[in-house]
């Protein structure tokens, strides 16, 4: 066994062919080409300017596996082999947790009104229609205040006007005041009608969304949430596609996720804000590629939207700022039922790559927009929650 893997050593040390050297390659390539290096290369010694023989690099990358604790810059993603952790061996020996307790005891909510929104301000960008409008009622079920954000102004103001007044049908008994000066006065099960506006905004212009963030803040004194549903796809095969299109795409779905975040960010920072939250609406596009309709560009700006959520989070987590993404999959919004009643092959498609078998209802994203906004979800941050049917699991 050993002369055989001494023969495959052999083998493969003939195959890869010469060895290169830093002086080899740097022969080799034209003298005007410089070196540049952002930190001190690995096979130097600082001090001396020299190889460091004691790099465990020294020979191969392969060298340092299973050798813990060595010098490198990878060192802090690796494990140590030499931490180890003592357990009880008796099971006895294990310290006790408390039992959490309700009401009286340091645990002042039940787990249910750790979702409540009550006394929140939220603003959700492509709110007038789609997903963006069936999450906005959700917040505002779950007690929050809404600033609708819409290219469309019309049917923004149609839409908050239409949540309001579903909002009375469905209690009757609902009051409208002023939350602050009245918040102490409420009625026992009287709910307040909510405040939902309506702003005019190109997501993609940093002065239509510096102008829009003032606004809301001027009609509802703060911001405490943000979800960024503004969005919208294309279908082209990535050769065909029209690079003006394109820029317009990344336009709403990045930029635009990037300068509203932004915005409301530097708005909780400088109110200090202990509560603050944000929803990027990503797509299950920015995992997969979709099949069978072409859509490069969508699909990478969806997994620019899912990425810059985790590093906002990172970003923003010593202020206090919680910075998720939710991923949907195929959902049958208004728009999509009238593709699919178009083309029932592609229809048929899509459902047979889900594994739950349909598509999801828009009304599947309410529950999940509102635990990641809310205090259910404190310890959650840089998220990324895919509400798909299953489909990127297979």
């Amino acid at each position: 066994m050993a002369g055989r893997q001494q023969i495959l050593r052999a083998a493969t040390r003939a195959a890869a062919g010469p060895r290169l050297t830093r002086s080899s390659i740097q022969s080799s390539l034209p003298s005007t080409t410089r070196s540049i290096t952002t930190s001190t290369p690995r096979f130097v010694t600082p001090s001396k300017g020299r190889r460091n023989k004691n790099d465990p690099f020294h020979d191969s990358s392969s060298a340092t596996l299973g050798t813990p604790g060595y010098d490198h810059e990878g060192s802090q993603a690796r494990t140590d082999n030499t931490i180890v952790v003592e357990y009880p061996d008796d099971q006895q020996d294990f310290p006790t947790e408390p039992v959490l307790q309700g009401r009286g005891g340091p645990h002042l909510k039940r787990t249910l009104p750790t979702f409540s929104l009550e006394g929140r301000v939220a603003v959700v960008t492509g709110g007038a229609r789609g997903l963006g409008l069936v999450m906005a009622q959700s917040l505002v079920a779950s007690g929050a205040d809404v600033a609708i954000v819409d290219l469309n102004k019309e049917e923004a103001e149609s839409s908050a006007k239409a949540i309001v007044d579903q909002f009375k049908t469905d209690n009757p008994n609902a009051e409208s005041y002023d939350r602050k000066k009245f918040a102490s006065a409420k009625k026992e099960g009287v709910f307040r009608v909510p405040n939902v506006t309506a702003h005019h905004c190109d997501v993609s212009d940093p002065p239509s969304v510096e102008s829009t963030l003032s606004d809301i803040i001027g009609k509802h004194s703060k911001i405490d949430h943000l979800v960024t549903s503004a969005g919208f796809t294309e279908n082209y095969d990535a050769i065909s596609y029209p690079y003006e299109r394109m820029k317009k795409l990344w336009g709403v779905n990045v930029d635009g996720t990037y300068l509203f975040a932004t915005g409301v960010a530097k708005h909780l920072m400088e109110r200090k804000s202990t509560s603050g939250s944000m929803v990027f609406i990503g797509s299950m596009s920015g995992a997969i590629v979709n099949v069978p309709q072409p859509q490069a560009p969508y699909n990478a700006a969806k997994a620019a939207v899912r990425h810059l959520a985790a590093s906002c989070a990172v970003e923003w987590a010593h202020a206090n700022i919680r910075v998720n993404c939710i991923s949907p999959g195929y959902m049958l919004t208004a728009l999509t039922r009238k593709i699919l009643d178009e083309n029932a092959e592609l229809n048929k498609t899509w459902t047979s790559l889900i594994p739950m078998g349909k598509m999801g209802r828009p009304e599947d994203l309410m529950g999940p927009v509102t635990f990641l906004l809310s205090d259910a979800s404190l310890y959650v941050t840089g998220a990324d929650l895919r509400v798909d049917g299953g489909y990127t699991c297979t």
